[in-house]
Parts: structure tokens; sequence; C-alpha cells
């Protein structure tokens, strides 16, 4: 059966878990991330199909499922399993995006690894994807690709299947075009967006440097621009854009760029926040921790993530403020992005080094300041810690958007709490009402935390209804990218 949306990622919708010997494909955990936001797109349309990989040790092997159906909370829909093999998945995954892309779409690019990319076989990947999006899709129907990964979808799609309407969605940073060009593919990667009908950002500051790597690489002119909305314009954010581009034309095709924050969702959210189990385990946690202030700091073990500035500053404040002892514990939940990357082994060794150095300096039999966690927390188990939260500590260097501030935001239900969120994450556009801290000054990042603890009970419930006002407008609900509204009158319709 053809489909009207087809949504072309790398990750199947599901997570698969082997019981009594027998796989079981089972929801996923939590009820945010980009999964569970873009199967809800299903309910829209008539049939739906999803593209992804499957590891299969023989991708040749005829007893291969490469087609299953599906049918879950998101409804009924196929999907389309490419069986890629440990070798192909570690260039294209491991090596090409995580080595190459990653650092250089996060600004960081003495990171940036070139030579073991393996080119081709990053080629041979991105062309199943868009052989198996052109099988599924419907005559005029959208597919709508995801992320980096995927770069070059949007151009073989293009020329198998010229009636489809392609939107790409990308939901890293980008970089200005100083950065991206050092990437030797560029013209490749740019040309292949450039075939989409829409290309898709969560801010406008990300929207404005595609543009200009677009017009550094092409004859690209810029049709259309418009006001970012008020709403996103601090003065206080680094990410701040006043002015987005809106239309390209590039070779007689026209190209919309669209801006659209995802968000959380937020009902789901409120509901476990509310539970009784949840206000019951939130007790236990303050109980636990008498008067002291609980911050806490949830995110992955990855180089963006600014784990280890955050502990630097937190060892900071406790040797600055000797009456803060046995007055503050820091939790720190650092959950590993890939174990078999040596740059993110490396950075958990540090993020550990630092936590233990920090307890053996300042800690009593006691009292721990720092509670080190690497493993994932179930969701409901989190959202008991956001609400027993003092202060959510969230400082990437670099991120896309950052949901896990959102989830604090909507968690707290109560309308108290403070978040310290740095500048340069995506999210920090929505959220001016947060503590706002730069992750690269040491004198920003202690102050803000500082501030953070010491704020009085009336600023934090202001600084919270306004942040819940925010959060509220992006729920995960409403997230309805402009593109596909642009293109063919009715959100995901055929024409």
């Amino acid at each position: 059966m053809s489909s009207d949306l087809v949504i072309v990622y790398h990750r199947q919708p599901y997570e698969e878990v082997l019981e009594n010997g027998k796989t079981v494909l089972k929801e996923n955990k939590s009820p945010n991330g980009i999964v569970p936001s873009l199967k809800s797109f299903f309910g829209d349309v008539a049939h739906g199909a999803w593209v992804a990989w499957k590891l299969a040790e023989d991708p040749s092997n005829p007893e291969f499922e490469k087609r299953i159906e599906i049918e879950d909370e998101a409804g009924k829909y196929s999907v389309s399993r490419l069986p890629l093999s440990p070798e192909q998945i570690h260039d294209f995954y491991h090596v090409t995006s995580k080595e190459a892309f990653w650092p250089i779409l996060h600004g960081f690019k003495e990171r940036y690894n070139y030579d073991p990319v393996d080119w081709a076989n990053f080629r041979t990947v991105n062309w199943q994807f868009a052989e198996a999006a052109a099988e599924e899709a419907a005559f005029g129907g959208t597919v709508w690709v995801h992320d980096y990964n995927l770069w070059l979808v949007p151009g073989y799609l293009r020329q198998m299947r010229p009636d489809l309407k392609i939107s790409f969605f990308h939901h890293t940073p980008f970089p200005s075009a100083d950065v991206f060009n050092v990437l030797p593919w560029r013209r490749e990667i740019v040309a292949s967006l450039l075939a989409c009908d829409d290309v898709g950002f969560h801010i406008p500051r990300y929207a404005a440097n595609f543009v200009s790597v677009a017009c550094s690489l092409f004859d690209v002119e810029v049709t259309e621009r418009v006001r970012a909305p008020a709403k996103w314009i601090s003065e206080g954010t680094a990410l701040t854009e006043r002015v987005q581009p809106s239309m390209l034309e590039h070779e007689g095709r026209k190209t919309s760029i669209s801006v659209s924050p995802v968000g959380v969702n937020i009902d789901y959210i409120e509901e476990r926040a509310r539970a009784d189990e949840t206000r019951i385990k939130a007790e236990e946690i303050r109980a636990e921790l008498g008067d002291a202030k609980l911050v806490l700091s949830v995110g992955r073990t990855d180089y963006t993530k600014g784990g280890i500035e955050q502990l630097l500053s937190f060892e900071r404040l406790l040797e600055s403020r000797p009456d803060l002892k046995e007055k503050v514990r820091l939790m720190h939940v650092s959950v590993s992005a890939n174990r078999n990357m040596t740059a993110y082994s490396q950075i958990q060794n540090e993020i550990e080094q630092v936590a233990g150095r920090i307890n053996g300096r300042f800690g009593t039999l006691e009292w721990q300041p720092v509670a080190l966690i690497s493993r994932a927390i179930p969701f409901t188990e989190l959202v008991a810690y956001y609400r027993a939260a003092d202060v959510a500590w969230i400082t990437p260097l670099a991120d896309g958007m950052n949901l896990v501030c959102k989830e604090f935001i909507a968690a707290r239900c109560d309308g108290d709490g403070v978040l310290v969120l740095s500048e340069f994450a995506g999210a920090a556009v929505e959220l001016e009402d947060a503590v706002i801290a730069n992750p690269f000054s040491n004198r920003s990042m202690d102050r803000a935390i500082e501030v953070a603890m010491a704020m009085p009970e009336e600023e934090r419930k202001r600084r919270m209804a306004s942040l819940r006002e925010a959060v509220a407008e992006t729920d995960i609900k409403s997230w309805k990218p402009i593109g596909f509204q642009n293109h063919g009158g009715t959100t995901f319709a055929a024409e």
C-alpha cells in the first residue's frame, strides 16, 4: 500500500527487546525525542510509512524481513527496513556522521576527522534510503527526511521521483559558512538539500546559516525574507536572529526555508508530574536532602554537552563558598552517547575523574556534593527529580534545541524552580526567562548558578510562569513544520 507520508530517519520507530529468546517490538520509553514526535504525524494521513536501517550480519540474506506492518499508539503504518552490515553502519554512522559531520555542525573544527571517511559508502547508504522512500511514497505524496546523516537522500529522491514533495528537517545546529565549508563534500550536500521543497530548522539562526552556506557555494537567489517573531528575539542570547530568509531559488527550483522549534509532550509530562507516585517520590527526595538545595543536570556524554565545564564550575562554587558545605548537591546525569567511540569514552572518563575529585575534596561521610549517574533514568522517575530540584542546570556548549530544559519546565506544575540555560542551546531563543549562561566563560557560569540558587520565591515563580507559557506555545502536538503547508495546501495531503 502506497503512503501519503513517508518519514525517513536512521532509527526504527520502536525498540527491539529480546524476551524469552524472541525479538519483541516495544514503544519507546520516553514520550519525547524525535521518534515518538514523528510517529504522531501518521495520524494525519490515510497511510504512512517509515524508512530506517536495521543491522544485518548478511544484508543479502533472502530471509531478512525488509518490510513489516506496525500497529501501535500512532496507528497503522509500514516500516521499510534497510539491511546494513556492521561495517556499513560503522563507516556511515560512527565515522562519517559522528567523526566528520558532528564536530563541524557543532563548531568543533579541532575534532573534525576527515581521513577515515568512506564517502562512497555514505553515498550508497543514502541511495538505499532514497530508493526505499521512492518505493513507499504515493504519487504526489510527501517524503520527510530527517537529519544530517541523510543529507544526500533528497537529491537522489528528486532524480527518482520528481512528483514528490520533499522536505528535510535539521535537528542539530547548522553552522556558518566558514565552519561548514571545511567539509570537502559541501557542494554535493547542499545541492541535495536545494532539491527539497522545504528545508526546516529549529531556530532562525540555523536557517540563516544554511542560506549563507548555499549562497557561498551556488548562484542562489534569496527571494523572500521575514522578520523573526518578536518572542524569539532576546538580547541576552547568542543565537538571536532578527531577520530570516524564507524562500530561495536555484536553477528554477524554489525551496522554502522554515523555522519550527520542536517541543515536548506537555500533557503527558504534566500527567506524570501530578501523579501520586511522582509526588511521593519527589517528597522522599526532598526529605533525604533536608534543607540542602538540589541542582539537577541531565544530558548525554558528549563533548558538545559541556558536562566537564559544568562540573568545574561547581568545583569553583564550592571553593569560593565554604558556607555551602552540606547545603547543596549536584545530581549530574551523563548517559553514554556511544560506548564504542573513543571520543565519548574519553569524555566519560574525564567526567568521572572531575566528579571524583570534587567528592574527595569537599565530601564528608554524610554528604557527597556530586551524585554522578551514568545510566539512563526511566522517564517516570526523572519527572520526580524534575519536581524535586531547586535548579535545572542545562549548559551545553552547542545544542540544536535541547528538550531536557523543556521537560523540566513542563514538569513544574507547582510553578516553582529555576532553569539555568546555555545561550548556545537552541531553546534559549524561546526561553529568555531562564538564567542565561555562557559556558565558555567561567565568570558567567559561576554567577548564573549562584544567582539561581539564591533567587527569591517571587522571582522564581514569575520566571517559571513565563517559561511554561513559552513551552506551551511549542507543544509537540502543535509542531506542524511550515514547509508542508507551503506546498500542497494541507499538511501532508497528496495532490
